[in-house]
């Protein structure tokens, strides 16, 4: 019994070194993602959606376009319809606000921004692990011939929709390729970046909601 005692003692104090090496690992990993970020002024990176619930089978891909400002948390989120570039969905932020256009309804919604631990801001996609969340370097991934590193984040509230962001990192461009959200009613969503630009000019207008873009929408205030 002591022999055993002492076996688990010992395979308990393994596995947390393990899991702190792991742990120190993906923190470096992601410092050094979110560091080089941050030098830049602001971002543009073209997109694939992978929307996928086997429960409700649901299986869609989109495409899109996200432009951001880390040091305001701003960004502007642009959906397409299938195989074209018109848009079906915007989403707009001025970092208090947000505006979301909805073309099938036709209307745009105003609500405040969502910048709290629980909800998933796409303005912080690069830097999302910095609060409210537990993270684990899990290894390599390989995906279209190259190798990623991946690092799995944990959200540290019970509040949150999802359970689990899985990042995927190309270690040679210290650049995201991947996000994968696992949210709590069996939803996947794969942000699968296919293009990256950093420094990109863009106007402080980029950010804000104008009416005359949408003349025959109606405006719901949902705050």
């Amino acid at each position: 019994m002591k022999k055993l005692f002492a076996c688990i003692i010992l395979f308990s104090a393994t596995v947390t070194t393990v899991f702190a090496q792991k742990d120190t690992e993906a923190k470096t990993i992601l410092n050094k993602l979110s560091k080089q970020y941050r030098t830049y002024d602001a971002v543009k990176t073209d997109f694939t959606l992978l929307v996928d619930n086997q429960q409700a089978n649901i299986k869609e891909t989109q495409t899109g376009t996200l432009v951001s400002r880390s040091k305001t948390n701003k960004y502007k989120v642009t959906i397409y319809e299938p195989g074209t570039k018109k848009v079906n969905q915007e989403i707009i932020s001025d970092g208090k606000s947000q505006w979301t256009y909805l073309k099938d309804a036709n209307e745009v919604q105003l609500s405040n921004a969502d910048n709290s631990e629980e909800g998933f801001n796409p303005g912080k996609l690069f830097t999302i692990y910095e609060n409210g969340y537990k993270y684990i370097y899990t290894g390599l991934q390989k995906a279209g011939g190259k190798t990623y590193q991946v690092v799995d984040l944990t959200p540290t509230s019970e509040k949150s929709s999802y359970f689990k962001v899985r990042l995927m990192i190309d270690k040679a461009k210290n650049q995201l390729y991947s996000a994968q959200i696992f949210d709590k009613n069996g939803s996947k969503y794969t942000y699968t970046l296919r293009s990256f630009t950093p420094n990109v000019k863009v106007s402080e207008s980029t950010f804000t909601f104008d009416k005359k873009a949408y003349p025959k929408a109606e405006l719901v205030d949902l705050r």
